[in-house]
């Protein structure tokens, strides 16, 4: 599989914005949640509507386009669940790097809170061959996720409190993040004290349900130098997936993160000790722990003690979530974007009371459905070019 696709600095994310809220809920919805954070983010690039010749978005870039009035050239709408946003990316880039466009918007916006309480519905899984061969059996979301806990407890000897030590770590992050849902500080006792949702998980190592929404701007390197805010270089992406069930996933202590992680960081020619922050997705604690260890950080197995040992925390070796991750800032539905608004934002130098001492390297890593797709992005600033 070829790994050299000359993506590396091609690219930059140049505007970022993101709604969210400490109530959980925003004061609207729909198309008018999504035109606010795409005018904040084209605000933030210092670029308007005029300027964007492709769009990306996980229901219609159709219906977005004719939104917003223009007619892109470059349209992008897979859907890979919540790794689709860092896909998006890897495919603006690659867009943008073969000159099919110049300017690329991706944005995302769901309110499930607000609407369970507007009485409008909420989040409903379409139609698939789960419906014939996964729920009427009775195994949902959460309880696909136990199954990957369970077997890693069982084949690694991983405990429910190394578990809690990740929601532990994400709150301490959370508490310095002003619009996180959750701030309070807890303990590992806190965790396993909380209810339990679907053995071994407990209601605090599941994310939230909260309103949210997200936009960014990518463009090419060139443009980017001459905008508003510094650049945050693409400096590789990759994604896989090996499932659509979890009972087809080939190994429930492996998600296709140890294929995409490795591809990204070869095409962004960086090495694990490069990387100063690490945003990987928490839908559960199990799959920030999965992470760590499919992306190369340790090996099967290891990553556990690091968490219990406070190393993904504020002042650890590898800092992870520092916005509060979809543990504790916020998840609606999809949380992959907040994941690179938080990387640009620490890259920029930009995130308050909880920034990193001068980061030169990170890497967003979503994660899909029932840990069936992943999608690794490796960002950087013009001083790693």
């Amino acid at each position: 599989m070829p790994q050299d696709r000359t993506l590396r600095g091609a690219a930059a994310i140049v505007g970022i914005a993101e709604e969210a809220s400490p109530t959980g809920e925003l004061d609207t919805w729909g198309r008018a949640l999504e035109a606010r954070v795409i005018k904040a983010a084209l605000d933030d690039a210092g670029l308007t509507l005029a300027d964007v010749d492709g769009v990306a978005h996980t229901d219609s870039s159709l219906d977005l386009a004719e939104f917003l009035g223009i007619a892109p050239v470059f349209s992008e709408a897979t859907y890979n669940g919540g790794s689709s946003f860092e896909l998006y990316v890897e495919k603006a880039a690659s867009a943008i790097a073969a000159g099919l466009a110049e300017t690329v918007l991706i944005v995302y916006a769901a309110t499930p809170r607000g609407d369970r309480r507007r009485g409008t519905g909420g989040w409903v899984d379409p139609p698939g061959p789960r419906d014939e061969f996964e729920v009427p059996y009775g195994l949902g979301l959460i309880g696909s996720y136990a199954l990957a806990a369970n077997r890693h407890m069982s084949t690694f000897g991983t405990t429910p409190e190394q578990l809690a030590a990740i929601a532990v770590n994400t709150r301490r992050w959370a508490a310095m993040n002003p619009r996180a849902r959750l701030r309070e500080p807890i303990t590992v006792d806190d965790v396993l004290a909380s209810a339990q949702v679907c053995t071994p998980l407990h209601l605090l190592d599941c994310c939230l349900v909260t309103d949210g929404a997200g936009a960014i701007v990518v463009t090419s390197a060139e443009r980017a130098r001459h905008l508003r805010k510094p650049p945050v270089h693409v400096l590789g992406a990759a994604t896989a997936h090996s499932h659509r069930m979890i009972h087809a996933m080939p190994d429930l202590t492996v998600t296709p993160g140890a294929v995409s992680g490795p591809r990204a960081f070869a095409a962004a020619g960086i090495e694990h000790a490069d990387v100063d922050l690490l945003m990987a997705y928490d839908s559960f604690t199990i799959t920030a722990l999965l992470h760590l260890e499919d992306l190369g950080f340790f090996k099967k197995g290891e990553a556990a003690a690091f968490v219990a040992a406070g190393g993904t925390a504020p002042g650890g070796a590898l800092p992870m979530n520092t916005n509060g991750g979809g543990l504790c800032y916020t998840h609606p539905g999809m949380y992959g974007i907040f994941l690179l608004t938080e990387a640009v934002r620490q890259l920029r130098g930009e995130a308050g009371e909880r920034q990193l001492t001068a980061p030169d390297v990170a890497v967003a890593h979503g994660t899909g459905e029932h840990l069936s797709a992943t999608s690794t992005v490796v960002l950087g600033t013009e001083d790693t070019l």
